[in-house]
C-alpha cells in the first residue's frame, strides 16, 4: 500500500494541534489504498507544541515528529519535513487549518492517476484580510513574474501533494535562502490547481506579520531574480548621462555668457539626490553579496534536536 506522507510545521501551534490530527485522519481514512503519515516539524516552539505532538505519537504510531534546536522559520521547517518524509507521496500544509484537509482527496486522485506530478491548492479569495495586504500580495506576484523567469500562480499556498519523483527533485535544491513557492515552480513537473476559498485560521492568531512578509517577499524576488541588479546597472548608467548633459550645459553656458551659474540649492538637491541613487543601487548589489556570503558559510539550514526515532 503506498504511503501518504503529510508534512505539518508547528510554531506555538498548540490550540490547533489536535484538531488538525482530528480532521486529517478523518478525511484520509476515506482514501482508498493509501496509508497516510503525518510529520509534524516542530520549529522550536515554546508553548506546549511538542508534548501535544508526542502525545499524539504515543496513540498512533502513523504520527511522527523532528524537532528542530530552535526557531528557524517555516522554510527550514519544510526541508526538515522533506528529508524525514518516507511517503511514495508527499503533501506539505499548515497545521492553522486555513489548508482545508478536504482537498486531500481530490490531489491524491489527480496525483496518482499518473496525470499530474503535483497538485496544489489556490486561494480565490482573500475575504478576512486587509484591503492593503491583499493589494500588497498581488503586487508581489505581479512584480515576481515580471522580474523572474520562474512563474507563480497568484494565491498558490504552500498546500501541495507531490510525487516521490518531484520531492527528490526539490531535495536536490540545497541553498540555504530557500523561497519553496519559487523552488517547487523551478523544479518543473506538471502542476494541477486546486481553487478553494479563504478559510480563517482555526485558533490563535497568524506568526507573519506585514514586516515578516514584505521580508520574504524579497527574499523571492532576490533568490529568483538578478532583474534588480540590471536595474541598478541600467539606473546608474542613466544617472552618469545625465550627470555629463549637465556638465556639458553648465560648461556651455559659462563659455557663452561668461555669467556665474546661480542656484546652490538646486546643486545641494541634486547631490542629495545622485547620493540616494548611489545608496539604494548599492543595497540592492548588498542583498546579492549578502546571500552570497550566507551560501558561501554552508551552514545547515537546521539542526535537529529531537526526533521520533
Amino acid at each position: 500500500m503506498p504511503v501518504m506522507s503529510i508534512i505539518v510545521p508547528c510554531f506555538n501551534e498548540q490550540d490547533s494541534i489536535v484538531r488538525f490530527y482530528e480532521e486529517v485522519r478523518s478525511v484520509t481514512a476515506t482514501i482508498a489504498g493509501v496509508e497516510p503519515e503525518l510529520v509534524f516539524v516542530d520549529d522550536g516552539s515554546t508553548d506546549a507544541t511538542l508534548h501535544i505532538i508526542k502525545d499524539l505519537r504515543s496513540r498512533d504510531p502513523r504520527v511522527r515528529f523532528v524537532s528542530l534546536s530552535r526557531n528557524f522559520g517555516k522554510e527550514a521547517a519544510l526541508l526538515a519535513g522533506l528529508r524525514h518524509a518516507k511517503g511514495d507521496f508527499v503533501a506539505m500544509m499548515d497545521v492553522d487549518l486555513q489548508d482545508p484537509p478536504s482537498l486531500l482527496p481530490r490531489m491524491y486522485a489527480a496525483v496518482s492517476s499518473g496525470e499530474w506530478d503535483c497538485a496544489g491548492a489556490r486561494r480565490i479569495t482573500r475575504a478576512g484580510e486587509s484591503r492593503l495586504r491583499s493589494w500588497c500580495a498581488r503586487l508581489f506576484y505581479r512584480i515576481f513574474n515580471a522580474a523572474s523567469h520562474v512563474e507563480l500562480v497568484d494565491g498558490a499556498r504552500d498546500f501541495r501533494l507531490m510525487t516521490r519523483q518531484m520531492t527528490d527533485a526539490v531535495l536536490e535544491l540545497t541553498e540555504v535562502n530557500r523561497f519553496s513557492k519559487g523552488i517547487l515552480s523551478w523544479v518543473g513537473f506538471k502542476t494541477t490547481w486546486i481553487p478553494f476559498e479563504n478559510v480563517e485560521r482555526a485558533a490563535g492568531a497568524s506568526k507573519w506579520s506585514f514586516k515578516a512578509l514584505v521580508h520574504y517577499a524579497t527574499e523571492g524576488i532576490v533568490d529568483f531574480s538578478t532583474a534588480p541588479l540590471e536595474f541598478a546597472a541600467a539606473f546608474g548608467l542613466w544617472s552618469c548621462l545625465v550627470a555629463v548633459a549637465g556638465v556639458v550645459v553648465i560648461v556651455v553656458r559659462q563659455l557663452a555668457f561668461g555669467d556665474p551659474v546661480p542656484g546652490w540649492p538646486s546643486l545641494a538637491c541634486l547631490v542629495l539626490f545622485i547620493g540616494g541613487l548611489q545608496l539604494f543601487t548599492i543595497g540592492i548589489v548588498g542583498q546579492y553579496l549578502s546571500r552570497t556570503y550566507l551560501e558561501a558559510k554552508r551552514r545547515p539550514v537546521y539542526i535537529t534536536r529531537e526526533t521520533d526515532g
